[in-house]
C-alpha cells in the first residue's frame, strides 16, 4: 500500500501564560501542533523546546497525546 500514513493526535494544554503568548504572536493550535511534531527538539530539564520556522514551543509531555505547553517565543 502507498502513503498509508500513521495519524498522530495530539491533544494541547496551554498555560494561562502560553496562551497569552500565542493570542499575542498571532499563532494558531495548529502551529504549536506542527512545532511540536516537526520542529528541532531539544531536551530541557522539564520537557522540550521545539524550534519551527520563526517562532520556539516551550512543552512537556504528560499523557499518552496529552502535551503541556508552558511558553511560547518568537526567535530574535
Amino acid at each position: 500500500m502507498l502513503g498509508k500514513r500513521k495519524v498522530v493526535r495530539l491533544r494541547i494544554k496551554l498555560t494561562r501564560h502560553a496562551k497569552e503568548r500565542m493570542i499575542n504572536r498571532g499563532l494558531t493550535i495548529e502551529q504549536i501542533k506542527r512545532a511540536i511534531r516537526m520542529g528541532a527538539r531539544i531536551k530541557q530539564t522539564d520537557g522540550y523546546e521545539s524550534s519551527y520556522t520563526y517562532f520556539i514551543v516551550d512543552w512537556k509531555k504528560i499523557g499518552e497525546d496529552v502535551y503541556k505547553i508552558k511558553t511560547i517565543k518568537i526567535k530574535d
